[in-house]
């Protein structure tokens, strides 16, 4: 299998993702499809890496809100496709070019956009924790 022309661990470097996140990435590409497709629970994720299935859950949420995994539905995920493996070149080109260009790990803004990503899902988690508060 071949993977796309782009420096995608470097760019997963400077994310600095949480620990977990790591694992549980690796884990997924190293386990998926040709074209990043993964078909893997939660529970069995953990059970491979050892981690507790929270801390499996936290990772996915920083590998989603990083746009490095999406959900597909429950057990199924898909890498980003600049991470995916592919059978050809020509696989792997034509997937790059029908990807959102938000979800480009060579647009410049990448890493900025992770982190306000997950910046604001704090503060999205602030705010229903205060709202909570007030409805107690």
């Amino acid at each position: 299998m071949l993977v796309t022309p782009v420096n995608a661990e470097g760019v997963v470097a400077a994310l600095d993702l949480p620990g977990p996140a790591y694992r549980v990435l690796f884990t997924l590409r190293s386990r998926s499809e040709p074209g990043g497709r993964v078909e893997m629970g939660q529970s069995q994720i953990a059970a491979l890496l050892g981690l507790s299935r929270p801390s499996v859950t936290s990772g996915l949420r920083e590998l989603i809100l990083a746009r490095l995994v999406k959900k597909q539905r429950n057990g199924v995920y898909r890498i980003n496709a600049m991470l995916a493996a592919y059978e050809t070149p020509a696989d792997a080109r034509a997937a790059i070019d029908a990807m959102d260009p938000a979800d480009r790990m060579d647009d410049p803004h990448f890493v900025a956009r992770y982190h306000q990503a997950v910046e604001d899902y704090r503060e999205q988690l602030a705010r229903e924790r205060r709202k909570k508060l007030r409805v107690a």
